[in-house]
């Protein structure tokens, strides 16, 4: 049986669940890359817990690379302004290029990433996220590789976060609106 956290109205995804999505994703980008290695870019912090899982389940050679950039703060809706909070180490000019996010909401944030990637000439970039929340979007952009498409709820668990809490949790879960929105 699966617990709700007290927080939480109710569970979206279980744990099983995305395990499973995970490893179909992982077999899905390893045939698509099959005889390449691939720089595997994931965005603090959202993405972490996902990507580890990801990672292992890729029969190619890898590299990681990590970038944080902010939107949110400790709002929950986007502010539409990105900020690069910490930049690639690596340079990716000529690699096979694969973003890694949590999720897709507005669009805006994975859109400048992209936008801003290219510029720096990889050899490709391809784009995967956990979590695809289409109604939310505002500017469209090309996602390689999903997870989940969910409704327009705000979820948390499995590197979602709120305000920095209940990024540990196995499942993804509907936070009550009274956590966030500071009413009853």
């Amino acid at each position: 049986m699966v617990r709700v956290h007290p927080d939480a109205e109710r569970v979206l995804i279980t744990a099983e669940e995305i395990s499973r999505r995970v490893k179909e994703l992982g077999e899905e980008i390893s045939r698509d890359y099959a005889g390449k290695e691939i720089l595997v870019v994931g965005i603090l912090k959202g993405a972490a817990i996902f990507m580890a899982d990801l990672v292992r389940c890729l029969t190619i050679p890898v590299q990681l690379d990590f970038m944080a950039v902010s939107s949110y703060g400790a709002s929950t809706e986007s502010s539409g302004v990105v900020r690069i909070l910490k930049d690639l180490e690596e340079n990716i000019e000529g690699l096979d290029v694969l973003l890694v996010e949590d999720i897709v909401d507005t669009g805006l944030t994975l859109n400048y990433l992209r936008e801003n990637l290219l510029t720096r000439n990889p050899a490709s970039l391809k784009i995967c996220t956990l979590l695809d929340k289409p109604s939310r979007r505002k500017v469209q952009v090309k996602v390689d590789y999903n997870g989940f498409v969910i409704p327009d709820e705000f979820v948390v668990g499995y590197g979602l976060d709120y305000n920095g809490r209940y990024r540990n949790l196995r499942d993804i879960l509907v936070l009550k609106r009274e956590v966030y929105s500071g009413g009853c």
